[in-house]
């Protein structure tokens, strides 16, 4: 079973984003996610900046991993953007972030959130991967190479 299968669709990959800063690429995704969710995109938008003021998301290699909990949520969620233009993100070795899954959970989700985290953390590190996702020319193809787990279950 690949569990990213269970985290994230076609429909919530997008290949060329093109937000000026961090603020403003979590006011877009915010608002995706909240036609997504059925939910106000200001509280999603507020979910990710509490988490970011924790300290940053972005893990190293132009990679974050920005998430957040939400109330009435059914299920771990995610959405993965490719930006057209890196941004500086206050990651961990300094570099801007161009690759970003975005994991939305249930409040009460906590094993299942962290289980997911690490799943998507896991897949990010591979440095062939990264590589892939940003070459890939289409949603379908990200998608395609989010969900390949070389055979690894």
């Amino acid at each position: 079973m690949n569990e990213l299968a269970d985290i994230i669709a076609p429909d919530r990959i997008e290949v060329n984003f093109n937000p000026s800063n961090k603020k403003t690429l979590f006011q877009q995704v915010a608002q995706w996610a909240g036609r997504e969710f059925l939910i106000n995109p200001k509280v999603i938008a507020e979910r990710l900046h509490e988490r970011e003021t924790l300290g940053s998301t972005g893990f190293g290699h132009g990679i974050a991993i920005p998430h957040g909990k939400l109330d009435s949520l059914k299920k771990v969620s995610g959405f993965f953007v490719r930006l057209k233009e890196p941004i500086e993100f206050d990651a961990v070795d300094k570099l801007p972030v161009d690759l970003l899954f975005f994991l939305f959970s249930p409040t009460e989700a906590g094993i299942d959130h962290l289980r997911s985290l690490a799943c998507v953390s896991r897949r990010l590190r591979d440095e062939t991967l990264r590589a892939k996702l940003r070459g890939a020319g289409s949603r379908d193809a990200l998608y395609a190479l989010l969900l390949d787990d070389g055979g690894h279950a």
